[in-house]
């Protein structure tokens, strides 16, 4: 899936995303300046924060529990769905119409927000049924992409995860990196310059600061 060479001959860059994310909606925004800055070509996939944490949620935080176990699933379905139904060029314009509604205009992971999207990318209305789909449909395709996605970085963290080819022919993965704002210009080209070179450092695991600000959780 991820290992097909791009046609347009740019660095091929796979992003893994659950739109329910705000961490993962900052960093999606930020590649995609870095898009127009250097000479690469996004390819978008699923992961799930539902099912990275269905083995662990009673270990979570009581506020967390419930929007992994309803909320998170519902977006993530649609998109899902629209992904196996018209194609993987659909879902960097699904993720940008849904991410807007969702976490910049403070729908939230709404069926309302959802509905609006779909309409705004020209998808049929119809994919709306999957929202609350429990026995869901595409559930092994969804599986298999956070899969992919995950194993490339470990069970410990989250989304995104971005995977690029190094050197060497393989993949260089990392989760994040996270940032808020989103960069742009070349502030975004000097982030995607070094995070480049920390990640494709042999051994390297970790760099990171405390967190002052960040996305608001509060409508999800």
């Amino acid at each position: 899936m991820s290992e097909t060479a791009p046609t347009s001959g740019k660095t091929p860059v796979d992003f893994w995303f659950d739109p329910l994310c705000p961490w993962a909606w900052m960093t999606s925004r930020w590649v995609l300046e870095v898009e127009k800055v250097r000479d690469i070509e996004v390819r978008w996939h699923i992961m799930s924060l539902a099912v990275l944490n269905e083995d662990r949620i009673d270990e979570l935080p009581e506020e967390y529990r419930e929007m992994l176990a309803t909320k998170a699933w519902q977006p993530v379905r649609v998109v899902t769905a629209a992904w196996q139904k018209h194609g993987a060029d659909v879902l960097g314009p699904l993720y940008t119409a849904l991410g807007t509604r969702i976490h910049n205009d403070g729908e939230g992971p709404s069926r309302e927000a959802v509905v609006g999207a779909l309409d705004e990318v020209d998808l049929p209305a119809g994919l709306i049924e999957y929202f609350d789909q429990t026995d869901f449909e595409f559930d092994a395709e969804l599986r298999a992409s956070h899969k992919e996605g995950i194993e490339k970085v470990g069970q410990d963290v989250g989304t995104p995860v971005i995977a690029v080819p190094g050197p060497d022919g393989e993949q260089i993965a990392f989760f994040g990196p996270v940032v808020t704002p989103a960069p742009k210009g070349e502030e975004a080209a000097r982030l995607w310059d070094g995070t480049l070179a920390v990640a494709s450092v042999p051994g390297f695991y970790e760099l990171k600061r405390t967190r002052t600000a960040g996305p608001d959780f509060s409508n999800l």
